[in-house]
């Protein structure tokens, strides 16, 4: 149970549905159940205080519970304005103790205001979606604190010489989940200001596999469907990026019957596309014949103005990257002689000079969370099942970690996938003796 209730969420009459959500999501989480039953058992994060920024979802929520079920004392935030689900927040907040800061919808000031709720909780152990209380921490680390929100660097302020250094030096370690994230502080550590042990739970096979494929790739058709309720079949959908998220991109809107072309800038991945039976091309051509654009790549400005000035009239964009930075909203405004905001739920219009219209779905934010409920339950049961283990782990090797981004220990990979297994009824075969001695040795050849 959370020691210090105080939370910042939407109205916690809405916590009767959100109980019903977190509920049905657990139906679908066998191997995070099991987890959480040996947890409230042996209590491994007993002690520790835990600060987590993520998407508020009724499956956020399992993982919430099965932290809280080890012991930790948590404060949880949300990793995105448009993310969080209202009554699921209201019902961790009323029916689970747990102290909340998301509201969806939530502007700037108030994103940060909780992030500075999160880091006032003194953390030991941190959790991130896309690395924003770590970089804050490291920011404040290094009494940098000019690159703060206002909202964080007020708090910040409050702080002594001695509190700045140990918002870092108390820290056990961080989970990472997002390719964003972990590409974020794989450069502080090159740039040597990362100053804590981070986990590299994306990385995790059971992970990035299944999660960034699978559950990106489901959840980013149902967004754009539940956005504009238009039929995939015949489209020309163009997707930004051909990492684990693009390949579940491209891979289930070609099932849907879309043309499906691919953008890169990594000539494997265009490569790997092309012999995948993508037509691959860069931006500038696919802008001219896109009927919608889907930005999975991690970095910024990947659509911005040359790209929207090509676009034909009635062109749909969106991200299901971490970060609206993927499209250059600025340069879209900056270009358009009117917008008509929520023209449909999720949809605004640009208007350009020339008289084509252009559509930004979601405000450019995920658009499997920001229009749909994000992952199915089934597959960040995985995800979060390597989020709560590595957890344990880098607690029980508290003071054993060097400050760098470290990988997911293989056994917590290996246990969550063969509990996958039995949960779904799979089995598969073992080794032989023989077999095992073949592999381990190197005598035997020919």
């Amino acid at each position: 149970m959370s020691s210090k209730l105080k939370s910042d969420v939407k109205d916690l009459a809405l916590a009767d549905a959100g109980l019903k959500r977190i509920v049905w999501a657990e139906r679908d989480m066998p191997v995070l159940r099991a987890i959480r039953e040996r947890f409230e058992k042996e209590k491994p994060l007993a002690g520790m205080r835990m600060s987590a920024c993520l998407h508020v979802t009724a499956e956020t929520a399992n993982l919430a519970r099965t932290l809280v079920a080890g012991g930790a004392d948590l404060v949880l935030v949300a990793s995105n304005p448009l993310s969080t689900q209202d009554d699921v927040a209201a019902s961790l907040v009323r029916d689970f103790h747990i102290a909340v800061h998301a509201i969806k919808g939530e502007d700037e000031k108030s994103y940060y205001k909780h992030i500075a709720a999160a880091l006032a909780h003194r953390p030991n152990v941190t959790m991130d979606d896309g690395a924003d209380l770590v970089s804050a921490m490291i920011f404040i680390n290094l009494d940098r604190l000019e690159a703060l929100h206002e909202e964080v660097r007020a708090w910040a302020k409050s702080l002594s010489a001695d509190e700045r250094k140990k918002i870092v030096t108390d820290v056990v370690a961080s989970m990472e989940e997002t390719t964003t994230g972990v590409i974020r502080l794989r450069a502080m550590e090159k740039d040597g200001v990362l100053k804590l042990p981070v986990i590299a739970v994306n990385d995790a096979e059971t992970k990035h596999f299944f999660d960034n494929r699978y559950g990106t790739g489901q959840s980013t058709i149902d967004g754009v469907i539940r956005a504009t309720d238009i039929l995939i079949a015949g489209r020309k959908i163009v997707v930004a990026g051909y990492g684990w998220c693009g390949k579940g991109v491209a891979m289930r809107a070609r099932g849907f019957g879309a043309h499906v072309i691919v953008t890169e800038v990594e000539p494997i991945r265009a490569l790997e596309a092309a012999m995948d039976g993508f037509e691959v091309m860069p931006m500038a051509d696919a802008a001219k014949i896109g009927d919608l654009f889907i930005t999975v790549t991690g970095d910024m400005h990947v659509i911005r103005k040359e790209h929207f000035m090509l676009m034909k009239d009635g062109a749909m964009i969106c991200n299901s990257g971490h970060f609206n930075v993927e499209l250059a909203l600025d340069d879209l405004t900056s270009l358009a002689k009117g917008v008509n905001k929520n023209i449909r739920e999720f949809v605004d219009e640009f208007t350009l000079a020339n008289g084509r219209r252009l559509y930004v779905l979601g405000e450019g934010r995920l658009i499997n969370l920001a229009a749909a409920h994000g992952h199915p339950a089934s597959v960040m049961d995985m995800s979060f099942a390597a989020q709560a283990l590595s957890t344990e782990w880098a607690v029980s090797m508290k003071g054993k970690l060097g400050d760098t981004v470290h990988d997911v220990p293989r056994a917590v990979d290996q246990w969550v996938a063969k509990l996958k297994l039995q949960t779904m009824g799979i089995a598969i075969d073992t080794l032989t003796a023989e077999q095992s001695k073949y592999l381990e040795s190197w005598e035997m050849g020919t």
